[in-house]
């Protein structure tokens, strides 16, 4: 079946949870703006299962029902097009392939001080079960951590001669993720030629997969992705070039 409704109690109902914050201090009348809210946004009944006072601020999330359909055939996401491999064969692809040991600089750029996501693929011990990068054997890891400027990135992976740049992006307010990646996929192109310039890879929870392209970077990757699923893509890309 291509063509599906939200399914809340029951199947079909339309039934969908709704969650954000309105500038309004906890009262009635801010209970009554974010039903409002909620009803031009085409929930209907809308329901308020939960308020919570922020100060000035108050955190709503309501239940209720759409209308809206959604044809599956017409969505949009990128598969993964390429293996999933294991640490062992990571390393003899590598091997097989650069007959050195593959390059990788990372960091989180701008005033993002988040290192959660860049360390889990990075560093040793990893994340959910799975060893980081720096667990290959043939991978030569170097973590700059936070707050990296762009020209500070630049210099490091060409020092290092790195074959890939992994860059990490939580901090989103005012699309910042976006202005930072922008900002350095232009300066990578102003100071390498295009043969010369590493793969460019970012990720973080508010990026979409569709804007590679727009961003000038390589890949993206979002929410849930594994060590294990980077290298594989590394070695992947690497050896396309190459071929």
């Amino acid at each position: 079946m291509s063509i599906v409704r939200p399914y809340g109690d029951t199947t079909g109902d339309g039934m969908v949870q709704l969650s954000f914050t309105l500038p309004l201090p906890h009262d009635k009348r801010a209970e009554g703006a974010a039903i409002q809210l909620a009803n031009k946004m085409g929930m209907d009944p809308a329901l308020l299962v939960h308020a919570k006072p922020m100060g000035d601020l108050t955190f709503f999330v309501v239940y209720g029902r759409v209308n809206h359909l959604v044809d599956t055939e017409k969505v949009q996401v990128v598969e993964r097009d390429f293996p999933l491999l294991s640490a062992k064969e990571v390393n003899a692809v590598i091997k097989r392939t650069l007959r050195r040991r593959l390059n990788v600089v990372g960091a989180c750029i701008g005033t993002d001080a988040h290192t959660v996501g860049i360390d889990a693929i990075l560093n040793l011990k990893g994340i959910a079960g799975e060893k980081g990068l720096e667990y290959y054997s043939e991978l030569s890891v170097t973590n700059m951590g936070a707050q990296v400027s762009v020209p500070d990135l630049v210099e490091t992976a060409r020092e290092r001669k790195a074959d890939a740049v992994l860059v990490s992006q939580v901090v989103t307010q005012r699309d910042a993720h976006l202005q930072n990646t922008r900002a350095m996929s232009a300066a990578f192109r102003e100071a390498l030629p295009a043969g010369k310039r590493p793969l460019l890879i970012v990720g973080g929870p508010r990026f979409d997969e569709l804007m590679a392209a727009d961003l000038g970077v390589d890949r993206i990757f979002t929410r849930g992705t594994t060590p294990r699923e980077v290298a594989s893509y590394l070695v992947h890309a690497l050896a396309r070039s190459r071929s």
